[in-house]
């Protein structure tokens, strides 16, 4: 092991350190940034007119199997959308 490889193992280290106190706030960010895309995606079914419906069509499969979370971290009880039956 070389004196760079230390330098290395030190930095990640330090990283590791300094960023650890924020993580959960990263976290909370990524969240709240993936239920506005949700909302986004989904407004049109949700009676919200949607400007870019025609880019999300693609990711609703996708997205599908996470609307379940997301609709109960939006505190609705039960799937807003009549087509969709989640729980």
């Amino acid at each position: 092991m070389g004196f760079q490889d230390t330098i290395k193992q030190w930095l990640a280290y330090y990283e590791e350190v300094i960023s650890l106190p924020h993580q959960a706030e990263r976290k909370r960010e990524l969240r709240d940034e993936e239920d506005l895309f949700m909302l986004l995606c989904f407004s049109e079914l949700l009676g919200l007119p949607n400007p870019v419906s025609y880019y999300t069509l693609e990711l609703y499969p996708e997205m599908l199997e996470n609307f379940h979370d997301w609709h109960k971290r939006m505190g609705m009880e039960n799937s807003p959308l009549t087509g969709i039956r989640c729980c």
